[in-house]
């Protein structure tokens, strides 16, 4: 039976979603097209219907999974967004949580489409970093530092702190500590930046 172009769209997205889920979960070498596509709920024939290769996926999966997690920060001031992405709740949502956090590592393997998706997100989350940095009275060059400084802080805590068990409690030091950190680095004479919107 023959599927309707809006089915196969739906399709489409709930391959990209299920991938970048689960890409977050077990690193791009860790899924293969087959399980991913039981995971969609497809067969295994479809895939080629949609992607030229696993790697045309895996960019497109990494470009969703960053545009989501930016949309999902958009709303929130400085000191919820380190809040919210230093926490440990953050932390135990590796399929939901930060694509950057996840793949990075993996990614600096990947082909350059997958790496100038990375580049893109990067570029972005710097600045709304740097956003917060000038908001906290940094002018625009010591405010892109910071922001590389900070942020590279933000996305190294959630790293260590996933690669302890879940239980440990130096996972839960190292979030603690450079979230106390970075508030502190970020908070202008008058208190905590609340001008920081993406």
């Amino acid at each position: 039976m023959k599927i309707t172009k809006a089915q196969s769209q739906e399709n489409r997205a709930r391959i990209v979603e299920t991938a970048s889920t689960l890409f977050r979960e077990r690193g791009f070498d860790g899924v293969s097209v087959a399980d991913l596509m039981v995971a969609a709920g497809l067969t295994h024939g479809g895939f080629y219907k949609h992607f030229g290769s696993k790697a045309d996926l895996m960019t497109e999966a990494t470009a969703q999974g960053l545009v989501a997690k930016m949309s999902e920060y958009q709303d929130l001031d400085t000191a919820e967004f380190i809040a919210r992405y230093l926490s440990r709740e953050h932390r135990d949502e590796r399929g939901d949580g930060c694509t950057m956090a996840a793949l990075s590592g993996d990614a600096a393997r990947q082909p350059p489409a997958v790496q100038a998706a990375f580049a893109s997100g990067i570029a972005s989350m710097l600045a709304a970093v740097e956003r917060g940095a000038m908001a906290a009275g940094a002018d625009q060059g010591a405010a892109r530092a910071k922001a590389i400084s900070l942020f590279s802080q933000m996305l190294g805590a959630l790293v260590l702190s996933r690669a302890c068990p879940d239980d440990s409690p130096l996972s839960d030091e190292i979030l603690d500590v450079c979230r106390r950190q970075i508030l502190t680095a970020l908070v202008p004479v008058g208190g905590i930046p609340r001008s920081r919107k993406r």
